[in-house]
């Protein structure tokens, strides 16, 4: 058994991928793939699915981070002192926590989405990666503007050495949302004819928000990668909160700087 995965060629050296939901032990709405612990799913099959995907690595499964994500803007840094604390302060350390940044080799950092937008960054000049969710409430947020801003304040990236994807989300023809959730992304200056577009209802575009964010930063267009998976039209190759409920699985992208015996 062996987790199917959709890999991002960003750079030599670099292991950038998000999950598909076959090739694992969960059963039920959480079938097949899922190594999130949070949504409701056995601890037992959470673990062994990790250790599967581990071994697609090549690293220990404790070097799998999965963070709790909350819908807000914490970006954590993970590094040798984090990564010396006992699993629970580890844990701990990632509760509340909606994006990642880090240095370390042999580390697979990551996001769980179930059609909110996982973006994976890499720094080819500072050797640095995050992984960043960003729901509807993240982008309004700026998520990924606010972690580009924590990665120049820790390693001192600059934007025109990012490589980017942009991983499977809900598109703007399946996110159709309220006018209360339009108005939010309109009074944060949002270029609404650029994401939006009014049929019955609303719909947005959540990887083009993203992606629009990343340019603004001074990411080079042509260093992003857009996966174009839609969850919620693909909910059988990837999970999909809106067509499998929220008690479900979910994917999971994340990004590894390879260790130097690859």
């Amino acid at each position: 058994m062996k987790p199917q995965l959709h890999t991002y060629d960003i750079a030599k050296g670099v292991f950038a991928f998000s999950s598909l939901r076959k090739g694992g032990v969960s059963e039920g709405t959480f079938c097949a793939f899922n190594i999130n612990e949070y949504c409701g799913d056995s601890s037992e099959h959470v673990t062994r699915n990790k250790q599967l995907l581990a071994a697609i690595l090549g690293i220990p499964s404790q070097n799998i981070l999965v963070p709790h994500q909350v819908h807000g803007t914490k970006v954590a840094c993970v590094d040798q002192e984090m990564l010396n604390q006992p699993a629970e302060k580890r844990q701990e350390y990632l509760d509340g926590v909606d994006a990642m940044i880090t240095q370390e080799r042999g580390l697979c950092i990551g996001v769980s989405t179930a059609d909110c937008i996982p973006i994976l960054l890499y720094d080819a000049q500072q050797q640095a990666i995050a992984a960043v969710h960003a729901g509807w409430r993240g982008t309004v947020a700026r998520i990924v503007e606010k972690t580009i801003h924590t990665m120049a304040q820790t390693f001192g990236t600059q934007p025109q050495h990012l490589y980017a994807a942009i991983g499977p989300g809900i598109s703007l023809e399946a996110f159709e949302v309220g006018d209360e959730v339009y108005e939010a992304f309109q009074q944060a200056a949002f270029d609404m004819l650029a994401i939006a577009c009014q049929k019955t209802k609303w719909h947005i575009d959540l990887p083009r928000c993203n992606q629009l964010q990343l340019i603004e930063k001074g990411v080079p267009p042509q260093h992003i990668i857009m996966s174009h998976i839609c969850t919620y039209q693909q909910s059988e190759d990837y999970f999909s909160a809106r067509k499998l409920g929220i008690h479900s699985g979910r994917i999971y992208s994340g990004i590894m700087l390879q260790p130097a015996h690859f």
